[in-house]
Parts: C-alpha cells; structure tokens; sequence
C-alpha cells in the first residue's frame, strides 16, 4: 500500500511540473510585460509601470483608457489608469496560488482602446521561507525486538515544507543515542526520506523504551525546523530464567490445620517481559503422589495450601520440590525445595456415641429410670484423652457413671409432667483434660409419652342457661363444653346427662345431648307456666385407659313468651261469656265508680302486663276507664236527657311484643233512685257472691306465685353459692307492686347487673330490656353506669 501511494504521488508531481512547464513555455510566448514580486507583500506593493514600459504617456492612457480585462477570478493585482502603475490588490501566498511549482507566474491580459490593443502582462510570484518543515505526527512510536542486529533500518515518514526550492527541508537531525543514527536518501523533488538505523544492539532488561527527536531543517537563513518525537519499544526475548527470592523456604504446620489454610507462599521473579515474564509454579517431577493428596500449590501466586489431613502421628515434616517456570515459546525453569515442619496439638476431640436409647419416656416414669446408655472415646493419649462428660441444660435428666471407663446412663432425676413440657432437647458435652481442652456435644431428643393423669375440665361450673319457652322440638337448646390437656384418646371426650332416678333425671328426660359435641336437645317444647326453672348434670369422659370423668350442674331457666291470651275474671254472667250488667242511679255525681272489670294473663312481664280501653261505647262522654286498674266511672252526671241504658265493649290486652286481647261487655242501665234503692241491695248480695268467687281465684294465683317465688330464691341461692367470688353480692328481694290485676315480681343482682323476673303485673316504674321477651326486668341501679343499665342478661 505503502509503495503504491509512492508511485501515485509521482505521478501526480510530473503532471503539475508538466502543466508548469506548458504555462511557462505560453507565457512567454504570449507575455509582452514581465515583472517579478515577493509573496505576502503588503497591499498596494507597486509592481511595475505598464505605461512606461509600453511608451505611453498620461495623456495617452486618459484618452484612450487601459484596463485590465483577464485575470484570476480573484484579481491579486490592479492597475491604476491615470499613471498606468500595476499594483498588488491583496496579499498573495505563492503556495496557495502555485502549489510546489518552482515558477509561480501570474498571466495578466491587458486592453488598451481607441484603437484596441491588448497587451499581456506576466507576473513572477517569488518564494519566501514563511513556513516551518512539519511531520505528519507529532509521535512516532516503533517496535523493534531486542535480538535485532546493528543496520537494521526503520524507515520513517518525510517532513513537509509548503516552500519550494531552497527553503524545502534539506536535512534531517537525530538526538544524540548511543543505539541509533539517521539515514537521509534523496529522492529528488525536494523529496528526503529519512532512515532509522540501529547501530548497538539492544537490551529490554536494561531499557526497554527508547525516546528520540528527530528534527527536519529547511535551507532557510536562518533555517526553520520541525520535529517529531520517535518511541522505539523494545520487544522482550525469552533469554532470562525465573530466580526465587529466596534460597530456603521453611515453615511450621500444626497438625490438622483446616484445608485451603496457607503454609508458606513462594515467589520467583523474571527479568523478561509479558508471557516471557510470567512465572507459574507446579510441583518438581519427583514429588510423591501422596504429598500433591495433602498439599497444593497456587500456580498463579505460588501459595503452598493444606488439601487433606496433616497428622503428626503420621509425619514429622514434609520435604516438598517447587517448580517455577516462565510461559516462553521455550519455557525456562528454577526449582526450589520447601520443607515443611509439622507441630503436635491436642487435635482430637471426643467422641459421642448413643449405643442404646428410647425415644420415648411415659411420664409417669420413675426417677431413675434409663433413657439412653452414651460412650464417649478420644483418640489422643494420656491427658489430652482423658475425657469429662455432663449435661449442658438444666433439664431432669443426669449422667450417671457406668462401671466401665468412659460409658454412662442418662437417667431421670425427677418427676416428668407432659403437660408442662413434652420434649427435651437434651445436650452431652464431652470434654477432654488437653490444653486447651476439646469438647463436643451431641443432642438426644427424649419426647415424654402422655398418661392418662388429668380430668376433663368444663368451661364453666356450673352453667346457667335461658330459653325461651315453645322452642322447636328436637333442637339444640344449648351446648356445653370440656377440655383436657392429655392428649391423644386421653384427651378424647364424650358426654352424657347423667340420670340416676333423681327427681331432676326425671323433670330433664325430655332433655338429650350429642356425646360428641355437648349439644343438648330439646325432645319436646317447653312451657313456662308449666317449667320455669330446672337442672341436670352432665358427665364429661376421656377415653383413657382407665377413663377419667367429671360432671357439671347446669341451672336452666324457660323464659317466657307472650303465648297466654288475658282471662276476663268480670263480668262473667251465667253462660260463661264476658259480660255484664250494671245499674246505676241518675242521681250519682261525676266519678262515681260504676264497675270493675278484672283480668289475668298466665304470661309476666310486659307480656302479662293489661291494658284497658274502651273499645266501643254509646256516650264518650258519660264514662272514662282507667287504664290500668280497669274501674268504669262516670265522667258527669246524668241529666234526663241521657239514655236509659248504655253499652261499653272494653278492649283488655297484654303488651307482649306481638299483643294478644280479649273484650269486656259491660251494660250500664240508670235506675230511678227509688228503684236504685230495693236494686241496690239485690246488686249487693250478687257482689258478695261474685267477689267471693274472685277471692277464691286471688288465692289460688297467690299459692301459684309464692310457690314459684320459693323455688326461684332456692334456685337462686345455690347458684349465688357455685358462683365465683364477684357473684357472691347477688341480692334478692321481693317487692310489692302496683295493686289491681294479680302480679308479682322478683329483683337479684348478678355483678353489677340488677335483674327483675316480673309476674303477671310489674312494678310501673320497671324498665323493660329490648329483646329480652319482656321475661328479664334491668331495674334501674343507682351505683352502676347508664351503660350498664341498658345491659341484661338473654339467651
């Protein structure tokens, strides 16, 4: 490539001489004026005087004009047409006009008219020395290997120089080196190739890079100079051999050092360079296989690292054979020997073996009892064998010595209770009399096996239950449930209402339980005016060997609902329907009571709590019925207008949340006086036989009451008895309510709840729960929060 660029250059040099030469030969031929001019003249430089040298005077060129009419395109000169002076227009730089051309001329094409004559004028542009020699790069870097011979050549790149002739670059100069000289060859047209010649041959050991200046002069006076700065890096041969740094390597090893540890690291070092420098270290060819199983060598670094067990029993010191060796194409080589010198420790640790063990332990186990039977060994002698054992947790279980050496039991050495703990983790040590000592551990795993040693345990004792009564047949009215902290089949429960031909297995016969879950069912619907309150006992078994079992007392209370329609007790006449006649004398005042109608509901609560009302009547405004007492008297006097007889349907009903009623008919007939007299006194036997028959009705319903009164504080009491101690407050009073229909009620207090059971009539100033089916009264307590006495007790 590098010839061919040669060979383009010349050719290109011969056509612009040629060209040259062609507008020399015309410009002589045709040139009439000739002048001569240094370039980078200033403006305005006078070139010559045309006028003068075509014999013409002013007068001449200011009648007939002269001009120059062919040029450059861009003019470097002007004439001046009144004195006909050619003068320079611009700077000129010959060697951007002519290139490297020795001879730079500038044709000029003249007119000058009336008549017209052209004239051509030639301009010669001269060189000056304005440019320095130059050298395609500032550095030049070569290679040249260090088993090169003297007169080896390098050629390097010629400087340029843009001046022609003499001021183009007529040397070339080297820095003083001892190594190098330079060679210049001409090769004409101003054209000197400088050579590098290496005169002393070289050492990369001794100086591996050379720094030269080589410097071009021009013919200049004085001369002007460039130069390029010349690396010459020399290439390194394999002529060295690796030396190590040392003449003896030794060290120390204590036996069973961890492998990949480091013993001893080697380092050679090579005076060549690159692969020839690279120094890599193996084992020498006669090392014994078994030294490369215990020992390795890094070829990189040269470190010597543990690769299997060093045992002092085995071998005092190790006599090992290095080898370093460069990566050459002919590899030189150094070997060295490294002794190694192994120390004695108490390297061995004991050693725990569990030659007979059960993994499970019952809890009821005695103390004393073999768990596992453990023997240690270490493989040292004398003291650094002998060996102590012991247990490292606080656990109940203890090493006992065995009769023969190095053997022992782990027994217990207390009571095991699984419920508290139910593994062990227990941890041998073994430790040896060495110094320093060696230990090791070995944990056993002891699971202690569940007995069947604990009673099912109910979540509560005893339980208190309410239900409402017309529950579904064949439900679950409520569930119980027990718990036990054995496990397995012990913990396994089942449950049973126990019956023993008591009078409470008798009223809870209807009663069933699910022996799974502690759901008991209702084999039939119970009736509160029937069944207010009752208990059983439930039996709680495991399913141990033998079975454990607890009972627990459950205390039920039916609550009621509104199921009973109220009994009109008067008027009843003779066929049994609520009705009745009255007659009152036209002379009684307003307020005069006119009757009475009574009634009963069986419910309590707001469930037996009757209202009246007057449903229909024949004068709103002769009678008024007092709401709650149910007493018709008269709102004014009769006047003789007033009918003789009036009718009033009076509406009684509960106020349970779906009400039930029933209807009064009472007739009222006014009377004369006269007549109201002989009336009166029928009216009066009739109302002692009526008010005898209510009585007998009022006692009975009293028994009714104090008897369900009795059995609830008795009920009651033992509940306050079984309660925790927070229940032991619990009140219970019985209370005189408000007078008319037949009522009862009973306050208690549970905690910081006061409850009230209320009869067929409550107090008036009783508050009523939401949802609790008007059977639980929260009376109002003064000690206890507004929160707390909305709260009431519904199941």
């Amino acid at each position: 490539m590098e010839q061919r660029g040669r060979e383009a250059w010349r050719q290109r040099r011969w056509c612009v001489v040629l060209v040259a030469v062609l507008n020399l030969l015309l410009s002589g031929a045709l040139a009439q004026i000739r002048y001569s001019v240094y370039e980078e003249v200033n403006e305005g430089t006078v070139v010559g005087n045309i006028a003068k040298d075509l014999g013409l005077d002013r007068s001449t060129l200011n009648s007939r004009g002269y001009r120059i009419v062919a040029g450059s395109n861009d003019p470097h000169f002007q004439v001046n047409t009144n004195d006909g002076i050619l003068y320079v227009s611009r700077k000129i730089d010959r060697e951007e006009v002519c290139e490297r051309i020795n001879h730079c001329l500038i044709n000029l094409k003249t007119v000058l008219e009336n008549p017209l004559e052209i004239h051509y004028v030639s301009v010669e542009i001269l060189d000056v020395n304005d440019h320095s020699p130059s050298f395609p790069e500032k550095e030049k870097n070569l290679e040249l290997s260090e088993s090169a011979l003297p007169g080896a050549r390098l050629q390097l790149q010629a400087a340029r120089d843009p001046d022609g002739g003499q001021f183009s670059v007529q040397g070339y100069k080297l820095s003083h080196n001892e190594h190098f000289r330079v060679e210049v060859k001409d090769r004409g047209e101003d054209r000197k190739v400088p050579f590098l010649v290496l005169q002393k041959q070289l050492d990369r050991e001794t100086l591996a890079k050379h720094r030269l200046v080589l410097t071009a002069l021009d013919g200049g006076k004085p001369a002007k100079s460039g130069a390029v700065e010349i690396n010459v890096d020399v290439l390194d041969v394999n002529d060295n051999s690796p030396v190590f740094e040392k003449e003896v390597y030794s060290a120390t090893l204590i036996e069973n050092t961890s492998i990949g540890s480091i013993v001893i690291q080697v380092n050679a070092t090579d005076l060549d360079l690159d692969a020839n420098a690279e120094v890599v270290y193996s084992f020498g060819n006669e090392v014994d296989v078994k030294l490369t199983e215990l020992f390795s060598v890094d070829s990189f670094t040269g470190e010597i690292r543990v690769e299997g067990l060093i045992d002092f029993e085995n071998s005092k010191s190790y006599d090992i054979d290095i080898q370093a060796s460069d990566k050459g194409q002919v590899p030189l080589t150094a070997d060295k020997s490294v002794i190694i010198t192994v120390v004695d420790v108490n390297d061995n640790a004991p050693e725990i073996e569990v030659t007979s063990f059960s993994s499970t332990v019952p809890e009821d186990a005695r103390i004393g009892t073999t768990v596992a039977l453990i023997s240690v060994s270490d493989l040292d002698s004398g003291v650094n064998g002998k060996v102590i054992c012991t247990v490292k947790e606080d656990v109940p279980f203890i090493l006992s010595p065995s009769l023969q050496d190095n053997m022992y039991a782990l027994v217990t050495k207390s009571k095991l209770d699984r419920e508290q703990r139910s593994q062990y983790h227990v941890t041998v040590v073994a430790r040896d009399a060495g110094v320093p000592p060696l230990s090791s551990e070995k944990t056993i795993r002891v699971v202690v096996s569940d007995v069947n040693d604990n009673y099912p345990e109910f979540s509560l004792s005893p339980y208190n239950f309410y239900i409402n009564e017309n529950n579904i047949a064949g439900g679950s009215v409520f569930s119980v449930k027990a718990s036990d902290v054995d496990e397995g089949d012990n913990a396994l429960i089942s449950y049973q209402i126990l019956r023993d031909g008591s009078e409470r297995s008798k009223i809870a016969s209807f009663l069933n339980i699910n022996s799974e879950s502690g759901d008991v069912l209702a084999l039939k619907s119970l009736d509160f005016e029937t069944l207010k309150t009752f208990n059983l006992k439930v039996v709680a078994t495991d399913s141990g060997s033998p079975s454990l079992s607890r009972n627990v007392t459950i205390n039920v209370f039916v609550l009621d609902q509104n199921d009973n329609t109220p009994v009109i007790l008067y008027p009843v006449n003779a066929n049994g329907s609520a009705e009745g006649v009255e007659e009152v004398p036209r002379n009684v005042h307003a307020g005069h009571l006119v009757t009475k109608v009574r009634a009963y509901d069986a419910d309590i609560g707001y469930n037996g709590w009757l209202l009246f009302s007057l449903q229909e009547v024949s004068d709103h405004s002769l009678f008024g019925l007092d709401r709650y007492t149910g007493q018709i008297r008269t709102l004014r006097s009769f006047t003789e207008t007033d009918e003789a007889q009036h009718k009033l349907v009076i509406l009684i009903k509960d106020n349970g949340n779906v009400s039930l009623s029933a209807t009064a008919t009472v007739v009222v007939k006014l009377a004369e006086p006269k007549e109201a007299i002989s009336a009166s006194d029928v009216k009066s036997a009739a109302t002692d036989i009526g008010d005898s028959g209510v009585t007998f009705y009022l006692m009975i319903t009293l028994a009714s009451v104090s008897t369900l009164f009795c059995i609830s504080i008795i009920v009651l009491v033992v509940m306050q008895c079984s309660k925790p101690r927070e229940l032991a407050a619990a009140k219970y009073l019985q209370e005189t309510n408000y007078d008319g229909t037949l009522c009862h009620s009973i306050q208690y207090r549970s905690g910081e709840k006061r409850y009230m059971l209320v009869g067929p009539r409550m107090s008036i100033g009783s508050t009523i729960v939401p949802g609790s089916n008007g059977n639980t009264l929260v009376v109002p307590d003064r000690r206890s929060t507004s929160a707390e006495r909305d709260t009431s007790l519904y199941v």
